[in-house]
């Protein structure tokens, strides 16, 4: 099971780093995909309960990374804000992600790529 849990928290920093690159080079697109957040219920239930994955191994995999306490805790917040979407009316969350498309132009976008790049690459490093 750990090396799943892993395996999983790889693929998340792979997954934070690919997303940190499609802000630098694409924030048009980046801005489209958040527009759909919570757009139908098919796109906002199948993304809450995606996120709890990698949220699961990180709290699964927290006792043998080089950050346990950080892991354990992040991986229950995501939990911990993935049940609350739940219970938030999905045009609320729609209404939320169409707000911050507005207020990230795409300037802002690529200026804060580079945290995502660099929390991907801290979630790869925090394992291997």
């Amino acid at each position: 099971m750990t090396i799943i849990a892993k395996c999983i928290v790889i693929l998340f920093g792979i997954f934070l780093i690919g997303v940190g690159l499609l802000m630098l080079l694409k924030p048009e697109k980046a801005r489209e995909y958040l527009k759909k957040a919570g757009s139908t219920n098919l796109i906002n239930y199948t993304e809450i309960t995606v996120r709890m994955i990698p949220a699961a191994a990180l709290i699964l995999y927290s006792e043998f990374s080089k950050f346990p306490e950080i892991f354990k805790y992040f991986g229950w917040f995501m939990i911990g804000t993935s049940v609350v979407l739940y219970f938030v009316p999905r045009r609320l969350h729609h209404k939320y992600a169409l707000l911050c498309a507005d207020l990230l132009n795409p300037n802002l976008i690529r200026i804060i790529s580079p945290f995502s790049v660099l929390f991907g690459m801290a979630m790869i490093y925090s394992v291997v």
